[in-house]
């Protein structure tokens, strides 16, 4: 169930809750329940106050933010990690492929997936990606294929949907939402696919697993949400495209 108030959230029927703490050029989302809190991405550099701001609003309570797991290492979703552990000591948490780029403040590589940008970012992604370097943080967890919540007091699991990025993680949250970082977009309409991704093929396969997670709402990192609907028709399209 959604709400209607200011700040976006998400209520599952076993009282986990998801508040969208960043809004605009990339998304960020708060998961609480009666044990705490994780975030999920941290945002750019300059959304920090914004951020802070949002996460204050919950945790002043004397609850605690227990982990930050970041979708994947791209500047726009890790720029903030660093800050994060520092003020809340928080535990990050990155899948195993992406470690170097989190201990070094680098980016993972791109591609385009559409004509019209495939020529842009051969020729420019180097040169933006080198130019968004970010403060580098130390990880405390590493998650593979699937990593349960459990130990945090959460009922969800992280779950590795590569495509977008080598070590794209979305979370899940009592089987109903998921937070799916770049995994799928959320800007165009009736449409799932990002810009860039590494590799559609896996990002294809990636939607097939979010599919069968039984989720009926999809949160983005770039836009609004999705529903089922659309994420099936596009996994359709593009697995139909696969195929000839």
């Amino acid at each position: 169930m959604e709400s209607d108030t200011a700040v976006r959230t998400w209520t599952t029927k076993n009282d986990q809750r998801v508040d969208q703490v960043l809004f605009g050029r990339s998304n960020a989302f708060l998961v609480s329940n009666s044990e705490g809190h994780i975030l999920v991405d941290s945002g750019r550099g300059g959304s920090w106050d914004r951020l802070t701001q949002s996460i204050d609003r919950f945790v002043s309570d004397g609850s605690r933010l227990k982990a930050l797991i970041l979708t994947h290492c791209h500047f726009d979703h890790a720029e903030n990690a660093a800050a994060v552990k520092e003020r809340y000591g928080a535990q990050i948490v990155v899948h195993r492929s992406e470690t170097k780029y989190l201990l070094n403040g680098e980016n993972p590589p791109i591609h385009g997936t559409a004509a019209w940008n495939r020529l842009i970012v051969r020729l420019l992604s180097q040169y933006i990606l080198s130019r968004s370097r970010y403060r580098s943080a130390a990880y405390d967890t590493l998650a593979g294929n699937r990593l349960d919540l459990t130990d945090w007091g959460f009922n969800g699991y992280i779950l590795h949907t590569p495509g977008h990025s080598p070590g794209s993680l979305s979370v899940i949250i009592d089987d109903e939402i998921a937070i799916v970082g770049d995994a799928m977009f959320g800007v165009f309409r009736g449409s799932v696919l990002p810009p860039f991704a590494l590799d559609l093929g896996l990002m294809t396969e990636s939607w097939k697993r979010l599919l069968d997670t039984g989720c009926s709402i999809f949160l983005p990192a770039h836009g609004t949400k999705r529903g089922r609907e659309v994420l099936q028709r596009q996994y359709d399209k593009y697995r139909s495209k696969r195929r000839t």
